[in-house]
């Protein structure tokens, strides 16, 4: 959400802001506790109160995909959990289907092209992430890509969540569960073993292990780094500690992004900036950085093609 936008949202609703929401300057947090994360955690909860009707939602879309089209992204794939939508939009199907109508208009305005993952809670019982799956099955042709799993990695076992996963495997959709970041590698390992994910949101904390690391690159299982995010929520101290580098030297796909720009400060094209000037990655390095960013993705084939054709056309190689 655009700064602005949830300024003018909170005063169209009379949603009372934190000064932390009030100004632009990114969170940061001193380290990834149990404190620190409520303190995250209320922030996001009274951001996404703004949205109270069909018009905020659609204006929220379409301004992430202008954002998007202005970073130079042809792919996005974002991700909601409907349930905690559902009791001001009329229910989980109704909010779904309003959220993938306006993603189908967000895209055709901008040439962005956007798929949708539905995400469960981990704070929330198992039960609740199987009717998730079953909702984002009902929808996996028509613009839901993937299933995730949200929420502090602390709480609640990966393996909870299996049958939910199962569900939304069968469909066809990747598996994109949220580990290693506030908690270690284990949850990584966790995640491969119970909930077969195709991707990790976050991941960096398998540089803990080598043999997660290992196992990760074996199976080309792609972490989805933030290195903003990890830095604002206190996992590292100084972008310099994001592990990336051993990520990549380990031979594990990673596909940057920006995670939160409304609370983390930046978007998508300034971390691929920390990856050049922060961590030393050429312009070699950087086009095979996008295109694992690609091949990762659930982009359409045809635009698939369009994306990597791109990168090798700007790639000094």
């Amino acid at each position: 959400m655009r700064h602005g936008t949830l300024l003018d949202l909170a005063a169209e609703h009379d949603v009372r802001l934190p000064e932390a929401l009030r100004s632009e300057l990114p969170m940061r947090l001193d380290r990834a506790d149990e404190r620190g994360w409520f303190r995250f955690q209320r922030l996001y909860d009274t951001a996404r109160s703004v949205l109270r009707r069909e018009s905020d939602v659609r204006r929220l879309v379409h301004e992430v995909a202008l954002d998007e089209q202005a970073e130079g992204s042809g792919w996005l794939e974002i991700q909601v959990d409907p349930s905690g939508y559902a009791a001001t939009f009329g229910g989980l199907t109704a909010f779904t289907e309003l959220v993938l109508d306006a993603v189908a208009d967000a895209s055709a305005q901008t040439g962005v092209g956007i798929g949708v993952i539905i995400g469960a809670n981990r704070t929330r019982h198992p039960l609740d992430a199987r009717t998730l799956a079953r909702l984002a099955a009902q929808y996996a042709d028509r613009g839901v890509v993937g299933f995730g799993l949200a929420n502090d990695e602390r709480r609640g076992s990966a393996a909870d969540f299996a049958a939910a996963f199962r569900i939304a495997r069968g469909a066809g959709l990747l598996a994109v569960p949220h580990a290693g970041e506030l908690a270690g590698a284990g949850s990584v390992t966790a995640c491969l073993d119970s909930l077969g994910a195709d991707r990790i949101g976050h991941g960096v904390r398998a540089a803990e292990d080598p043999r997660v690391l290992d196992r990760l690159a074996s199976a080309r299982v792609t972490c989805e780094v933030c290195p903003a995010s990890n830095v604002a929520l206190g996992v590292y101290a100084e972008p310099a500690d994001v592990p990336l580098r051993m990520l990549l030297d380990a031979g594990v796909p990673v596909a940057l992004g920006a995670d939160d720009p409304l609370l983390f400060g930046s978007r998508l094209a300034a971390q691929y900036e920390t990856a050049r000037t922060i961590h030393g990655l050429d312009d070699t390095a950087l086009a095979e950085l996008a295109r694992m960013s690609v091949r990762a993705s659930r982009a359409p084939a045809a635009l698939r093609t369009t994306l990597l054709a791109d990168i090798d056309a700007w790639s000094p190689l």
